[in-house]
C-alpha cells in the first residue's frame, strides 16, 4: 500500500474515530465546530467513485485553470446530476473528489474527465466504500473492551 493510500485510510479512521467521540458527548457544539459527515447510503444502485485530479507540477496554476476553462472543465464536471459527496484540496498533489454515481452513469463521468480534465490533471480513479458506520462500531467496542 502506498503511502498516500495509507495516509487517506488512518484519515478516514481518524475522522470516523472523531464522529464517535463526538456522538458521545452530549453537550450543545461550539459555535463553527466541524461535524462528521453523514454516511452515504447507497441502496439506490449507485457508487462512489474518488477520483485524483493531480496537478502537472510542470504548469503554474494559472496555465493550468487557463486550460481547464478552455476545455470547458468548469461546465461539464461534474455532469448535471451526479452527486458530488466530497472535494477536497490535497496540498501538493491536487483535488480529490468523491462523487455519487448511478452505474450506468459511469461512462458520463469518464468522458467529462477525459474531454476536459487531461492536460490540466492527470488523473486516477478508484472505486470507494462508506467505511464509517464500520469504523465508528469497531472504535465504540474497542472502548467497551470488546
Amino acid at each position: 500500500m502506498t503511502l498516500l493510500i495509507r495516509t487517506l485510510v488512518c484519515a478516514a479512521l481518524l475522522t470516523a474515530a472523531w464522529a464517535d467521540s463526538a456522538a458521545a458527548d452530549t453537550s450543545p457544539p461550539a459555535t463553527g465546530e466541524a461535524h462528521a459527515p453523514a454516511p452515504v447510503v447507497l441502496e439506490d444502485g449507485s457508487f462512489l467513485l474518488t477520483i485524483f485530479l493531480r496537478h502537472d507540477q510542470s504548469k503554474p496554476l494559472p496555465e493550468i485553470n487557463r486550460e481547464l476553462a478552455a476545455q470547458g472543465f468548469f461546465k461539464q464536471f461534474p455532469p448535471k446530476g451526479i452527486e458530488v459527496v466530497s472535494w477536497y484540496v490535497m496540498m501538493g498533489i491536487g483535488q480529490v473528489v468523491t462523487l455519487k454515481v448511478p452505474a450506468a452513469r459511469l461512462r458520463e463521468v469518464n468522458r467529462a474527465i477525459e474531454e476536459t480534465a487531461w492536460g490540466g490533471y492527470k488523473t486516477e480513479f478508484y472505486p470507494t466504500y462508506d467505511y464509517t458506520p464500520m469504523a465508528q462500531k469497531m472504535h465504540s467496542e474497542a472502548l467497551q473492551g470488546k
